[in-house]
This record gives C-alpha cells, structure tokens and sequence, in this order.
C-alpha cells in the first residue's frame, strides 16, 4: 500500500528514526555542494537546489520550486559509512607486558535518507563483495546488517547519469526499508511505500494516509520522465565480452594521453573497494593496525619486488575500466558500474566512461 507522506510527516520519520537509536544520515548542503551528513529535519535537505552535470563540471543551481531530493548526486556515496575511508581495525596494546587485541567499539546503527536507485545497487555490489563469499567482512558488515535505507527516487536525473543503461534506476526495485517519490503538485508530497516488514511498521507509526490512485499515478509520471532524460546510455549487450578481447586496443593509449591519475574516479564511485593496511608501533610496543582506501590508478598500488606491474596510465586506467564493465563479472557475478555518472562528472578532463566504452566497441566493429 502507499501512503501519502507530508512535509510535517517526513520529520516526523526522521524523528521516530532518531528516536529508534538511528544516526540518521541524509543530503545536506556544504560548501557548494550536496553531501551527506546528520540531517534531523526537512530543513536540514537541500530545499530549492538542484545541480548541473556534464564531463569534468559540477555546480548547484537554484530551482523554482521547492524540492528536497531536486538533484541527482554529490561526490559523495554511502560507501563512505559503510566502508570507512579510513578504519581502525585493530589495536594490539601492551599491558603487562602481555599483548593485548582490542578491536574498536562497533558504530551505532544507521538510517539512510535519500538513498537514490544507483546507490541501492551499488550498496547491493559491496554487499556482494563484502558479505556474498566464504569471507565477511565484519567491519562492514556490522555496518551494513542493522542500517535502515530510505530510498528517494530519482525524478531529475545529471547530465552524467545513465542509470536505465545500466537498470538500476531512476526508480528503486527494491533494497530499501521505505521508498519516497517526491511529487510538488499540487501540494508537496511525498508517496511512500515499504520494502520491508520494519519499513512497514515504521510507516503505520507514523499515522499516515492511504495513497489514491491519481496520487501514485502521478508518482510514477515522475520517474518514468526521469527514465526518458537520461544524460547518457550506455549499450551493455555483450559488453564484458567485448572489453575483454581488446586488452591491447589503441583506445586506452589515447584515453592516457588526457587521464592524470588522479584517482578521483575510485574514490568518488560507490562501488570501488581497494583498500591498504598501514601499521604503527609506538615505543610502547602498541600495534595499530589501519585500513585506507587505495585506487588502482596510485603508482604502487601494483607494486611487487622490483616495481609497479602497472606502470603506465593506460595500464592503470585500462584496469580500472576492464573491472569496473567486464572482469566484475568474472570475480562476482555483475557489473561494478551503476551509472550513476560520478566518475564522468569528477574527472578533471572529462573523461567519459561510456564514450570510452563505445569506442573500444566501434572500432573492433569497424577493424581496428
């Protein structure tokens, strides 16, 4: 059943949430661009902004309306609560004498908020990557099993974003505890539906009206015209395939002749994983042991006795590229893109991983 969501009752959920021992955690607005962080009320969200994405540009923009979920995404993804940027593992103190493992306290739980139909996908392939083998992750997955996601679906999609390529949005299938469709005609609303039986109960807490058939309607209208205005596309048929038997393509020397190495494709995609250790020791004798994001594209991220295996751009950004639409599927079963854009919007030159795609796919076609 959807219900009928008013300004008035989406605080009051993310009050029940905060109330239920959540830390909740939506789109806010810093320093010109939409990030996550605590949010405890409407006024909190990004009302009355929404932004511009093309190749290498970013920038907020005012609308005419009031909407709190009028953009597509920020540089930021909820990787970075779920898998840490930087993460305590373990310390191994000396006391007595003896060494001691002290593991840190686990986080308090999470509410999502805003969570677009990409980046449920994208929680879904860490989900994989993290918890779907033999091997747990317990640091994430004492993140991730009690975090409560409330969807957004996406109704005014970046000029970067090709989700429907990709089918992981603009509307959420499923992965969400409660989905919201924000609608601004003619008073604004939001129609909400559950995924989940707690998702359920926290929506009959909050007293909410049944939904009509025009209202849900007129919902849908909303992301099925987000699904027509997509930024991008991308032809996945036979893809993997494809990127596979051209390792030695022209393309990626071209493609390296622009790209800087910068890694800002892996940090700001929300499904990228490589991680480092680091290890200190004080005089002491006390161990800590720290985890850190790392990006295939860092010279020594490759490196083994007698130097990188990777050590031009076009080898780094080919692998980069090779995994994210190919060799995923290999190692786990799906795709390690969800286009959701990021990469293209923050990359300094611009650098478009389905005009890359693309090429590789057209010139093989064509003989080169």
């Amino acid at each position: 059943m959807e219900h009928v969501l008013s300004i008035a009752g989406l605080d009051r959920l993310l009050a029940h949430l905060a109330a239920d021992g959540f830390r909740v955690v939506g789109p806010t607005m810093r320093e010109g661009t939409i990030v996550y962080g605590d949010v405890s009320s409407a006024a909190d969200l990004p009302g009355g902004w929404g932004d511009e994405h093309e190749p290498g540009h970013y920038r907020l923009r005012a609308r005419d309306d009031d909407a709190l979920f009028g953009f597509a995404v920020g540089p930021h993804s909820w990787k970075q609560y779920l898998h840490p940027p930087t993460l305590e593992v373990l310390t191994i103190a000396s006391l007595s004498g003896e060494p001691v493992l002290i593991e840190p306290d686990p986080p308090a739980p999470m509410a999502f908020i805003g969570v677009r139909a990409c980046d449920i996908s994208a929680i879904a392939v860490q989900d994989n990557v993290f918890m779907g083998g033999a091997f747990v992750d317990r640091h994430y997955a004492t993140r991730r099993e009690p975090t409560f996601v409330v969807a957004a679906n996406c109704t005014d999609p970046g000029g970067t974003c090709f989700c429907v390529s990709m089918s992981t949005g603009p509307g959420a299938a499923g992965g969400f505890d409660i989905a919201l469709t924000e609608v601004l005609e003619p008073a604004h609303h939001f129609i909400a539906w559950s995924g989940t039986d707690r998702g359920a109960a926290v929506l009959e807490a909050l007293d909410t009206t049944e939904a009509t058939a025009a209202q849900v309607d007129a919902a849908r209208r909303r992301v099925a015209m987000a699904a027509e205005s997509m930024g991008r596309q991308l032809d996945t048929d036979g893809l993997p395939e494809v990127i596979a038997r051209n390792r030695e393509h022209p393309r990626w020397d071209a493609v390296a002749e622009r790209c800087l190495a910068c890694a800002n494709c892996t940090m700001v995609c929300p499904t990228c994983f490589c991680s480092t250790f680091e290890e200190t020791t004080d005089l002491a004798d006390n161990s800590v042991r720290v985890r850190r994001w790392d990006s295939c594209f860092n010279d020594e991220f490759s490196y083994m006795h007698g130097g990188p295996v990777r050590e031009s751009t076009a080898g780094r950004y080919r692998q980069w590229l090779t995994h994210k639409l190919s060799s995923w599927w290999d190692q786990f079963g799906q795709s390690g893109c969800v286009g959701c854009g990021r990469c293209i919007t923050w990359c300094p030159v611009g650098i478009d991983i389905t005009a890359e795609a693309a090429a590789v796919r057209a010139e093989e076609v064509a003989g080169v």
